[in-house]
């Protein structure tokens, strides 16, 4: 059964209008499916939990329709099994998913490939683990970050500046314009992490740090252009400089994948990592905010989620 779990907001009203064209498709090719509307934050993960769960065993693929918030709250609530395959068809504005999972740029194009699939990928994804008054789990598909990309996506969250360009098509100028008002006022922390319980690294000036599963995040930023959603292990990078204009050239070239050969970036891969931090920052998974943490662990699971790629 092909279950569809909707965001009609992703994307100003663009979600809306290409479910609207998506269903109509399906109706032409006679296709048996049913459809879930979300309201609000947490519907999709409650959707997904709910129609993946013991009680509505058997074969079914979920397609998450919206953005990589979207996604991230269908993965959060899915009940993951050989039963269970996803499918995505991006409305969002920085789509990092997609180009990651090099899905058709058009969602007709989309919808093809999850009606006649050319591949279902045995994908690894993310959990991050969090919380200072008992742990709280999230898993991630895309990228799970701290510091100044997380308070890149507080700041968008909590204005109606991406809702507005909607309208003309340009939404992806919101984390441009958030990112330059965020990068003069975030500041740097102290804190070392831990990768695969072995290797200490210290730094004085974490910037932000993104663990990745597929190369992008934030509309386009290459920060882990190596890294691959099916070798088990999370491509991490470290931006660390107490100068302003260092962080900017790296921030620029990271649009190219670039940026890795200058001073105050670090790159690593590893199959879980433990962070600690003199203070607390925003912290993030695939742009959702988990709120502001000093301790937090990030971990690969390796190859258990079908995905429509």
């Amino acid at each position: 059964m092909l279950t569809f779990i909707v965001n009609p907001n992703s994307g100003g009203e663009r979600g809306y209008k290409i479910w609207r064209d998506t269903e109509r498709l399906l109706k032409k090719k006679q296709v048996q499916y049913r459809a879930f509307i979300t309201n609000g934050p947490g519907d999709a993960t409650a959707i997904a939990e709910k129609v993946t769960s013991g009680e509505n065993a058997g074969e079914i693929t979920v397609v998450a329709v919206g953005g990589d918030g979207t996604a991230n709250e269908v993965i959060d609530g899915l009940h993951i099994s050989e039963n269970v395959t996803m499918g995505f068809i991006p409305t969002g504005s920085g789509n990092d998913l997609a180009a990651g999972l090099k899905l058709p740029g058009t969602p007709a194009g989309c919808l093809k490939r999850i009606l006649h699939p050319k591949e279902i990928r045995r994908m690894d994804y993310g959990v991050l683990t969090y919380g200072e008054e008992g742990l709280r789990h999230r898993r991630f598909l895309n990228s799970s970050g701290a510091g100044y990309d997380a308070a890149v996506n507080v700041a968008i969250r909590d204005h109606s500046m991406k809702r507005r360009l909607a309208i003309f098509g340009i939404q992806k100028l919101s984390y441009f314009l958030c990112g330059a008002a965020e990068f003069m006022k975030c500041q740097t922390v102290k804190g070392y992490v831990v990768l695969d319980g072995v290797k200490k690294v210290e730094f004085n000036h974490i910037f932000f740090l993104s663990a990745h599963i597929h190369p992008t995040e934030g509309g386009g930023y290459r920060f882990a252009p190596k890294a691959e959603d099916t070798d088990g292990e999370l491509t991490l990078c470290i931006v660390h400089s107490h100068s302003r204009r260092q962080i900017a050239r790296i921030l620029t070239s990271s649009v190219f994948g670039n940026h890795l050969k200058y001073e105050g970036v670090r790159s690593y891969n590893c199959r879980e990592l433990k962070v600690h931090l003199e203070k607390s920052i925003y912290v993030h998974t695939d742009g959702e905010i988990c709120g502001s943490q000093t301790d937090f662990e990030m971990r690969c699971i390796k190859g258990k989620l079908k995905f429509i790629c």
